[in-house]
């Protein structure tokens, strides 16, 4: 027998509306899924019965890493959550020296906590069963020296499109920049770093639609989006 948490079981029972003997599917993000069904179903408790788990593998051959300038409110919500939903494997939250969103060391963990729960829930809509990585809202330049795999940074001055590369392994980094982009000393040390500029096409686009638009593309052309 297993007990639900509070905010799972309130799901259950007030969201869902579901009751005893109803089944569900869980996962525990070891990439298996396990069939269960609902033993009790009150105000207090929310218990199940764990069946067998099979392994659902929906991962794209493509490790996408995204990291990107931390945006205001639901923005930042939304990249990650939809970025969950497109495949990627790791997020990064940048801190930038144009980010408008000013962290304590309290609001940064309490956002970190955040957002890994905006990703636990985007995984149970789209019915991944492993979960994506979201790291510690980190500065960019004490990000940059570990950033690895094929480096594309963003750009919307750069002279290249995306289908003008192909990445020399399996695992792609994009560089996304905040709301009011990379400042210029900021640009220089993404290029040392060894970051390609990519150009999303003829118009600017916010924050969370670039990072978006790339994953998308990057998918199509080298994941499994298509």
């Amino acid at each position: 027998m297993f007990e639900l948490d509070e905010p799972s079981a309130h799901y259950v029972r007030n969201v869902l509306r579901l009751n005893k003997g109803n089944e569900l599917i869980l996962f525990n993000g070891d990439g298996v899924e396990y069939s269960a069904i609902l033993t009790l179903v009150s105000r207090r408790l929310v218990t199940l019965r764990i069946g067998e788990g099979r392994e659902r593998d929906c991962e794209s051959p493509l490790k996408i890493c995204l990291a990107v300038g931390i945006s205001r409110g639901e923005r930042m919500d939304l990249a990650i959550q939809k970025s969950v939903e497109l495949g990627v494997n790791t997020m990064v939250p940048l801190i930038t020296e144009r980010c408008v969103v000013k962290f304590t060391s309290s609001r940064r963990e309490q956002k970190h906590q955040h957002w890994r729960k905006v990703v636990q829930h985007a995984c149970e809509q789209c019915g991944r069963t492993v979960l994506p990585s979201v790291a510690e809202p980190q500065a960019l330049d004490l990000w940059l020296p570990n950033s690895s795999g094929f480096k594309l940074f963003l750009d919307p001055r750069a002279d290249s499109t995306l289908k003008d590369h192909a990445p020399d392994c399996s695992e792609v980094c994009i560089l996304s920049g905040p709301e009011g982009g990379f400042s210029p000393a900021e640009r220089a040390k993404v290029t040392q770093a060894g970051f390609k500029g990519v150009c999303l096409g003829p118009r600017i686009l916010r924050t969370e639609t670039a990072a978006l638009t790339a994953i998308s593309v990057v998918q199509a052309l080298w994941g499994d989006l298509l």
